[in-house]
């Protein structure tokens, strides 16, 4: 069961790897798109400016595409998680891969400001957890997890975690076999192995 990492220079795959590893994955690096064909599941990891998916060109597109199109499971992480979306205001002139309706937007209301919170969202929240999915199967309402992040999803209606940083954002999301995390699972603890393991297990299934 191959777990495919895709490395588009937006973060480090060393901590994403040990993680997955850690929860019984074996993980590949694909070199290019047609790699993914063999995976069992497909994770974009992510951290930094919406406009490092350029990398992700429409060969890469194709290739997601086609391994959902095979029912075949994907999670983003942070960055990888926005790009799930329709687009960011982070980098309005790109389309996002437009798996999940929406637009993510900049974290900072004069509300969080006056309440002397900081952007970018860095360290230990808490997500509410709105409804039963397999991405937070054992995952206890009110867990905390670690985020780093100035933009954020919306709360739509493939929300399955909520956070508060002066306004609600989707901290976890889920469409089907298509999964999204805007914090980092492999920084998380347990609580972040935990929905690594369920990644892997639906991925096993498949």
């Amino acid at each position: 069961m191959t777990i495919a990492l895709i490395d588009y220079k937006a973060g480090n795959l060393t901590s994403v790897t040990k993680a997955l590893v850690a929860v019984g994955a074996a993980v590949l690096v694909p070199a290019s798109p047609r790699d993914l064909a063999s995976a069992d599941g497909v994770v974009v990891p992510g951290v930094g400016h919406f406009n490092a998916t350029r990398a992700l060109d429409q060969t890469w597109i194709d290739a997601i595409h086609g391994h959902i199109e095979r029912a075949r499971p994907l999670l983003g992480i942070c960055l990888g998680m926005q790009w799930l979306f329709e687009s960011s205001a982070e980098a309005p002139e790109l389309r996002g891969l437009g798996l999940l309706p929406g637009a993510c937007f900049r974290l900072g209301s004069t509300v969080l400001l006056s309440a002397g919170m900081k952007v970018p969202h860095v360290g230990w929240n808490s997500i509410r957890v709105e409804r039963d999915a397999w991405v937070v199967e054992g995952v206890p309402d009110g867990a905390q997890v670690y985020f780093t992040h100035s933009y954020a999803a919306p709360v739509t209606g493939d929300a399955i975690g909520v956070t508060d940083h002066g306004t609600p954002f989707a901290a976890i999301v889920q469409r089907g076999q298509v999964a999204g995390v805007q914090f980092h699972p492999e920084k998380s603890g347990d609580v972040g192995l935990r929905i690594l393991r369920n990644f892997v297990t639906l991925s096993r299934r498949h």
